[in-house]
């Protein structure tokens, strides 16, 4: 960091850092680092999870305030009663919300764009607000298109109009990939900047497994459905290759569409999730990438660093920003089982290729690195901050 850098007061307002998801990972490796490295002043402020540990460490630089207005409450209240509820806490938090705010006074404030977003840029604490978006906007609180009434889509329409509002009022907003920029049309206040890498692989895949690797939850986003119907083809050409997937959830639907499409059990694993998931990647020798849409790809990029050529559908949003087709993996249609059976059956019978994608990916992915997505986050908060 430039000794001449200015050193900013930020708040985050997310709802809670005890489950281990992938905006609670990013949020903590972005906030250690500008803690650690910019030696920025760093207050997180929560909603729920009160007393609960966080999953991800923190920095001991850190200061986190919980409000305690449990909006997991919601989870349990019946339909009418959920409407008086959120109302009586979305304005208890909002109250709250602006209290730290003026006694703070942060140079900057950024949402994960949860509910302070209605009220946000309505503060008038003398902070710029940033907004930060980790889905792509079609999955972004996502109606269920397939089953919703006619209701139900007046209301998603008032909602996301209301939403592009407030968005509007942002001094910035930022997406994960410059495919998710184009999908915001009404806004001019649009930066992209991608998740950062969450680790830096102490040792690579040496391509000497003859193993497929997938990472994710089993649920209908990440397209293990898609996948496996892509390896009942696949591995009928390759019997000494086997694939191997990782993740949390209920796995009963896919092992017995395993039974239906006849794949063999002994060379296909759907496995829980693992605690060393670096030690899986470089147990194998190819990465594939199912998901009918995401809002970056995190295990992507994960994977690539390991040393893993990928194939991947070409789902909205991240894999077209992250793999460069034909150099460190392969891109084929979205839902394409065919062509992913194709091109799996095609970097597994040659060595060469996944080796040279190999060492290209390794190299690709570099631009993930922390250091680059801080730096990025940095400029951002000069951006904003140039006109005070």
């Amino acid at each position: 960091m430039p000794k001449t850098a200015k050193k900013y007061k930020l708040v985050y307002l997310t709802p809670a850092l005890y489950v281990a998801g992938g905006v609670e990972r990013v949020l903590t490796l972005k906030a250690n680092y500008f803690a650690e490295h910019y030696d920025y002043d760093i207050t997180i402020i929560l909603t729920d999870g009160k007393d609960k540990p966080f999953f991800y460490p923190l920095s001991p630089k850190i200061k986190v305030i919980n409000l305690d207005i449990n909006f997991e409450e919601l989870w349990t209240c019946s339909f009418i009663k959920k409407i008086f509820v959120y109302l009586k806490k979305q304005r208890l938090y909002r109250k709250l919300v602006e209290a730290e705010l003026m006694r703070l006074r942060p140079d900057i404030t950024v949402s994960l764009l949860r509910r302070e977003i209605n009220f946000l840029t309505d503060i008038k604490d003398g902070s710029k607000k940033i907004g930060e978006l980790h889905v792509n906007r079609a999955n972004y609180r996502n109606f269920e298109a397939d089953d919703a009434n006619c209701v139900k889509r007046i209301f998603a329409k008032f909602w996301m109009r209301n939403l592009v509002s407030k968005l509007k009022k942002l001094d910035s907003f930022v997406v994960l990939t410059n495919e998710d920029r184009q999908a915001w049309p009404e806004l001019l206040n649009v930066s992209v900047i991608s998740d950062p890498l969450s680790f830096v692989p102490t040792q690579v895949s040496m391509m000497a497994e003859k193993r497929v690797m997938a990472v994710g939850r089993y649920v209908y986003q990440k397209g293990f459905d898609l996948l496996l119907q892509a390896w009942s083809i696949a591995e009928k050409t390759h019997p000494d290759w086997q694939l191997a997937v990782f993740g949390d959830g209920d796995r009963t639907q896919y092992q017995k569409q395993m039974r239906e499409l006849g794949i063999d059990s002994n060379r296909c694993h759907l496995n829980g999730p693992t605690s060393n998931i670096q030690q899986e990647y470089v147990n194998s020798s190819l990465f594939v990438f199912s998901s009918r849409f995401e809002g970056f790809g995190m295990v992507l990029i994960e994977a690539m660093a390991c040393g893993l050529p990928v194939v991947s559908f070409a789902c909205p949003c991240g894999p077209r920003d992250i793999v460069k087709n034909g150099e460190d993996g392969i891109l084929v249609e979205n839902g394409n089982v065919e062509a992913m059976a194709d091109a799996l059956s095609r970097l597994m019978g040659d060595d060469t290729l996944r080796r040279s994608m190999s060492q290209s990916g390794i190299m690709n992915v570099r631009r993930f690195n922390i250091e680059q997505i801080a730096d990025c986050w940095r400029t951002l908060f000069e951006s904003v901050k140039k006109d005070c």
